[in-house]
Parts: C-alpha cells; sequence; structure tokens
C-alpha cells in the first residue's frame, strides 16, 4: 500500500503471537491486492478502465467500501472524494522537480471529472461504473485505515485479546499493554514528526493524522502539502496537521484529509457534530485547536 505497517500482539507465547501477525499480514496484502492502482489487475484498475464505457462486477467489500466513502463524500460535502485519482499525476508529483504551480486553468480544467455523484452502484449485482470517461477512483485516503480494522478483525477473531496496528501512524488499537495499563499513543508535532507534543491514553480506538510534514514541495519560499482541495485543484494551505480520533480506523482515516481541506472552523464544527469522533488540528503558526470532547494537557 505504499505504507509501512507494524502489528503488535500481546500474548504469552511468542510462536503463536508470530502466527498471528503472520495472518494479519497475509490479510493486509490481500486488501492491497483488491484496491491497488499499481496492479492492472486489481478490481480498482479494472473499475477505471472501465470508465464511460460499462459496469464492472465488484467483490463484496469493495463494492461496501465505495459506498461508505460515497456516504463520507456525502458527509463533507465533497471534500473527501474517492474519485480524486481523476487529477493526472503530471499536474502534482510533489518531489524536488517540482519548482512551479500549475496555472488556476490547468488545475480546474484537471478536476472535472472529480465528482463522486458520477459513481453509479448497483447493490443487485455488486457492480460499479464511473459515468464518465477519463474518471478514476483511488482508495488512498481510506484504503489502510480499512485494511488495518479488518487485520485488527481477524486479529480478534484469531483470539487476540490486546494489540496495535499501526498503518504508517494511522492506527487502531485494542485491550490493553501486557503490563494492563492502556496503550499510549503520541500525536506528532508537524515541526518535528519524531517529537510527540502531546499523549494520549487509548484503547479499543483508532487515531489517524494528515500532515504536510512528510509529503511537500517549497516553491517561493512557501510550503505546499500534498492533499489537493478536490473543488480548486490547488494544494491546501493554513493547516499543518489534523489528527483524528474514532472507535474505527477506516473512519479515522477517511475524515484526516476533509477536516484538513475544510478548514479550523467548518472541519472542527462538523466533527463536533459526529458522535464518537474527536480531531486535533494545528495550523501554520503552530495554533491547536480541539473538538470539544477532547481536552489535551
Amino acid at each position: 500500500m505504499g505504507n509501512r505497517f507494524e502489528i503488535t500482539v500481546v500474548g504469552t507465547d511468542e510462536t503463536w503471537a508470530q502466527e498471528k501477525i503472520s495472518l494479519a499480514i497475509a490479510e493486509i496484502r490481500r486488501i492491497e491486492k483488491l484496491l491497488t492502482t499499481f496492479d492492472d489487475n486489481s478490481q480498482t484498475n479494472q473499475i477505471n478502465r472501465q470508465a464511460g464505457i460499462r459496469a464492472v462486477k465488484a467483490d463484496r467489500e469493495v463494492f461496501d467500501l465505495i459506498q461508505r466513502s460515497i456516504k463520507i463524500s456525502n458527509l463533507t460535502d465533497g471534500a473527501f472524494d474517492i474519485t480524486y485519482g481523476s487529477i493526472d499525476k503530471s499536474l502534482w508529483n510533489f518531489d524536488k522537480s517540482m519548482t512551479a504551480l500549475p496555472d488556476l486553468v490547468t488545475a480546474k480544467s484537471m478536476i472535472q471529472l472529480i465528482n463522486y455523484r458520477n459513481i453509479i452502484l448497483n447493490g443487485a449485482d455488486c457492480s460499479v461504473m464511473l459515468k464518465e470517461k477519463g474518471m478514476r477512483i483511488g482508495f488512498g485516503g481510506i484504503g489502510k485505515g480499512y485494511a488495518a480494522e479488518m487485520a485488527k478483525a481477524l486479529l480478534k477473531r484469531e483470539g487476540v485479546k490486546s494489540g496495535i496496528v499501526n498503518a504508517s501512524g494511522d492506527l487502531t488499537t485494542w485491550g490493553l499493554q501486557a503490563n494492563n495499563n492502556p496503550w499510549t499513543i503520541g500525536i506528532a508535532h508537524p515541526d518535528s514528526a519524531h517529537l510527540p507534543f502531546s499523549y494520549m491514553n487509548v484503547t479499543n480506538m483508532a487515531v489517524a493524522t494528515s500532515g504536510n510534514y512528510e509529503k511537500f514541495v517549497t516553491i517561493n519560499g512557501k510550503k505546499y502539502s500534498h492533499t489537493i482541495n478536490p473543488k480548486t485543484g490547488l494544494p491546501v494551505t493554513g493547516i499543518k496537521s489534523v489528527t483524528i480520533i474514532s472507535p474505527d480506523a477506516e473512519i479515522a482515516d477517511a475524515m484526516a484529509t476533509p477536516v484538513t481541506i475544510m478548514g479550523v472552523k467548518a472541519g472542527i464544527n462538523l466533527i463536533n457534530q459526529v458522535q464518537q469522533l474527536g480531531c486535533i488540528i494545528i495550523d501554520d503558526n503552530n495554533k491547536i485547536y480541539s473538538s470539544k470532547n477532547i481536552h489535551l494537557q
């Protein structure tokens, strides 16, 4: 998935624990094969190839994930949109070769195919059709959270009472540490990602962070995040990082990017309206904001 997964299992028998971890790794690889855009035979690419041509029958879990993605798009007024894959990678590559911003007209023209409302689902046969030729879906904003949650569910079914599945900082926890204390999660500071600015004790909760400190370009002295606003085609500015706390890793992963796009006021307002969700936002001036149910020390 282009991400490093770390799996922690609490147990008294190391061989047993390693066997369970191997099962979780196999589950993550299975999901990657379904969702990746780097394999011509993945269901994602099969759907993308037939955009504007015909519907493609998908596995039930892929169909359901797309359906849930559309619900999140509705909730966030399109700030989350899996049809973001329609943006040509030549527009934004976020590497050292990128020395100038694309002009507004080019950016605007690139986003015309981004529209989750043009995903046509048929629940009777689990088929998916992208209405416009050239449309592309991608699960970069929700896939690793989904994989982490599925790996956790498998481990729990296998009798693992406590553990963590960490997908490059998007993680889900259950149970307690071996010493019976809750898991302690560090919230990274965007200016020093290896140094947490705060800690949280969590169990049976997931945490996901979207930030501009890992993938960005600096043009004319200004930092531009890899997070693109699907309505403008331009990178988001003003927010350094958003951390979402949720009982579900898929939801946490999916909500981090749209809150970044929506901005501090609208993002926190949305989170405050959704039960069991919390968020912490750090803006470009290092000011910290949090939803009403988060109390930072």
